[in-house]
């Protein structure tokens, strides 16, 4: 008889253990059909320059309104390309054909690669966009006049633009850091990449050029945020 009871006791056990098991499986099996979407689609950023009213004006003369001529549209809402190009004197070279971004802003930057740093013979900081104190400076020349700036050039900070909503889905906020993955046969994992929130920002990540070449990254391919 007590041998029995030990048997239907170590049976009840096993039962137990077996049903706790198989829910966790079943649970597991629920939450992997079900991620959630970290995927972020990718901008690749080309060297461009941001202009202040001021500089805009001794660049290409008075405008009405301050406004450059409409190139296209950019992925950010309100962002446009410009038909004005400027170019780039350094140190050591000269980059031409340079596009400008609008609206005007209230100082000029300029946002290069670090290839393109060195072909001008610059170091300018990694910094995040309006963040230009101490940073690199050199000469634009526009159609009708030269603007040299003290600073201004930067290599911009790999970064994701986000909505609130988008912010809120990733369980991040402004200024937070993160680290993405970049898929591919040269896939990396890029650390430091700053969040950026806005109520006008649309879900995007941001690197420069020789960044996205070095691991064949191109508009509109996605990365996942780690």
């Amino acid at each position: 008889m007590g041998a029995m009871n030990q048997e239907q006791l170590i049976a009840a056990i096993t039962e137990v253990v077996r049903n706790q098991l198989q829910g966790r499986a079943i649970g597991s099996s629920v939450r992997a059909t079900a991620p959630r979407d970290r995927t972020v689609p990718v901008g690749v950023s080309s060297r461009h320059v941001h202009l202040s009213r001021e500089d805009f004006t001794t660049l290409f003369g008075p405008r009405e309104n301050d406004a450059c001529t409409f190139f296209r549209d950019l992925s950010q809402p309100g962002q446009v390309a410009c038909q004005e190009q400027v170019v780039l004197i350094g140190p050591k070279g000269i980059i031409e054909k340079v596009r400008v971004l609008g609206p005007t802003r209230k100082q000029s930057q300029v946002e290069v690669a670090p290839s393109d740093a060195h072909r001008l013979g610059i170091a300018p900081p990694v910094r995040d966009s309006g963040d230009l104190a101490g940073s690199a400076g050199l000469t634009l020349v526009g159609p009708k006049g030269t603007v040299t700036l003290k600073e201004g050039v930067i290599l911009a900070a790999r970064h994701i633009h986000m909505h609130p909503d988008d912010a809120a889905h990733f369980r991040v906020k402004d200024k937070d850091r993160v680290s993405v993955k970049a898929p591919g046969p040269r896939g990396v994992i890029y650390q430091e990449v700053l969040i950026r929130v806005h109520s006008e920002f649309r879900l995007e990540f941001h690197i420069d050029v020789d960044e996205a070449n070095a691991v064949l990254l191109k508009n509109g391919d996605t990365v996942t945020v780690i």
